[in-house]
């Protein structure tokens, strides 16, 4: 994805946290409204709601290993 994506705008929407830790800027939506805005490190520097999704897909992931 990152070749495709290489030299151009792009917006994904998406589910899953990992496909887009490496964007430049993510936006937090919620109820149609953006909640947050940055990229994945400061995002998960702030501990909002980001920081609570990345915690709870990632908690999973390491429970079932």
């Amino acid at each position: 994805m990152k070749t495709l994506m290489r030299g151009r705008t792009s917006f994904v929407i998406a589910h899953r946290l990992s496909t887009i830790q490496e964007a430049d800027k993510i936006l937090v939506l919620k109820d149609g409204q953006i909640i947050e805005q940055g990229n994945h490190e400061s995002l998960l520097a702030d501990k909002g709601f980001y920081y609570d999704l990345y915690q709870s897909q990632f908690s999973k992931k390491a429970e079932e290993a």
